[in-house]
């Protein structure tokens, strides 16, 4: 039950980005035990030979429509509006559950394999209850951990009793697949319907999720009112594309401990809005990074982070520059956690935490000669560095591969799943 990572450039992130320099991790009942150099290994432990390899926190994704991989580049130009039309108006009602099974299936692979170990899968194809089982058990057997965001996509009058089945049927013990109420919330529900919403995830003990200030500044205001006013503004809600606040509803949000998740991809390709992410940092709110869908933008946190920094970084007048890779790998990582609910959980390398890992080569001629481990990671790694992975101590990659999944039969269950869905494209 004991594992030790010997040998790896250690990055830490908790409070803050930090290389530890070479030294060990300690992995004992699937949590980190230690961390520093010479670390003996005990009779009969794992081994891992980290030499010239990176060793950090798991990347944390804290808003994926993680069913929608059965569909990855239907979109690739599309506006906000036409995704509406195209994905969700379109190709989300063709979904069958063993098409839902099969696109959150490769999709938390693809995340896994990537180096994304904690993902919050804003799970909109929840029609009927066999899609919501399909999703979950996908989820678990992909062996991410995940939160479920789920929200209701069957008639209106079952909200309550659906989602608390769920709850009962699938989260009444702890593991590695949690559940959160993903909201569609009063900047796209009537108000009395978002409000049903909010007060079924409260009676639930449910935290939400929900697309909040990202439909203009009047829509914006006009939903924090609304949760304001209705006693909602509360701990662990996260504001995904958070754009359309000022800097004071900012520091409203943060006041009330909320969560920023930034989609910065789908945020400028889709016209949603200018990333709000250094201002949200700046007004203290925690900030998470987020692929969003697949169908328009990549799905591995290296091209969210770097895209994050130079957005940042490139803001008039200079106005982003100090704005760092220690902020953006922050972000990615324990920040990400907290904005997930998982900040106790994952994320750094405190003893006690989960020991979701990943284990960056610099054997190429892309990572090779790097000065700085964190620069590197931001800047120049892409996934093709990711050779190991850990969830909870065990190993999901090793050598640049995955392990204890039939890759190829995946793959093919997601390639039927797509030729279904996309039938009324051709």
């Amino acid at each position: 039950m004991e594992t030790v990572i010997r040998n790896g450039i250690v990055v830490d992130t908790e409070p803050e980005p930090v290389v530890i320099g070479p030294a060990d991790v300690r992995i004992r009942d699937g949590r980190i035990a230690e961390v520093g150099p010479g670390l003996a290994a005990a009779d009969g432990a794992e081994v891992i030979d980290a030499t010239g390899k990176i060793v950090l926190p798991g990347f944390v994704d804290t808003h994926r429509h993680t069913w929608q991989a059965a569909i990855r580049a239907t979109m690739p130009d599309a506006t906000f509006g036409d995704y509406l039309g195209r994905v969700l108006g379109e190709l989300a009602p063709a979904f069958r559950p063993e098409d839902v099974h099969a696109g959150n299936l490769a999709g938390a692979l693809e995340c896994l394999d990537a180096g994304v170990t904690t993902l919050l899968d804003w799970s909109h194809i929840q029609f009927t209850p066999e899609h919501t089982d399909a999703a979950v058990e996908a989820l678990r057997a992909s062996g991410v951990r995940a939160v479920l965001g789920y929200c209701h996509g069957g008639p209106r009058s079952g909200l309550a009793a659906e989602t608390r089945r769920v709850r009962d049927a699938h989260f009444a013990a702890p593991g590695l697949v949690s559940m959160v109420m993903a909201a569609l919330g009063p900047e796209i529900l009537p108000e009395d319907h978002a409000l049903e919403e909010l007060e079924t995830a409260r009676e639930l003990g449910l935290p939400v999720t929900a697309h909040l200030g990202g439909q203009g500044p009047e829509s914006a205001a006009r939903g924090l009112a609304f949760l304001e006013s209705h006693g909602h503004l509360t701990p662990g809600t996260t504001f995904v594309h958070a754009n359309h606040y000022d800097d004071e509803q900012l520091k409203v949000i943060a006041g009330a401990g909320g969560g920023v998740s930034v989609s910065p991809i789908d945020e400028m390709t889709l016209g949603i809005g200018y990333p709000v992410t250094g201002r949200a940092q700046a007004a203290g709110a925690p900030v998470s990074l987020s692929a969003d869908t697949v169908t328009c933008a990549p799905g591995d946190m290296f091209s969210l982070m770097r895209t994050a920094y130079t957005l940042e970084r490139g803001r008039p007048g200079g106005a982003g520059l100090g704005f760092t890779t220690r902020d953006v790998l922050r972000m990615a990582t324990i920040d990400g956690a907290r904005v997930a609910g998982l900040g106790d959980v994952t994320g750094s390398l405190r003893p006690g935490k989960q020991a979701d890992l990943v284990l960056l080569s610099t054997a190429t001629l892309g990572m090779a000669a790097s000065y700085d481990p964190i620069g590197a990671i931001v800047l120049n790694a892409d996934t093709s560095a990711v050779d190991t992975v850990l969830v909870g101590g065990r190993v999901v990659k090793r050598g640049g591969r995955l392990v204890g999944h039939d890759v190829p039969a995946a793959l093919d269950a997601l390639a039927a799943a797509a030729r279904h869905v996309t039938a009324a494209l051709a």
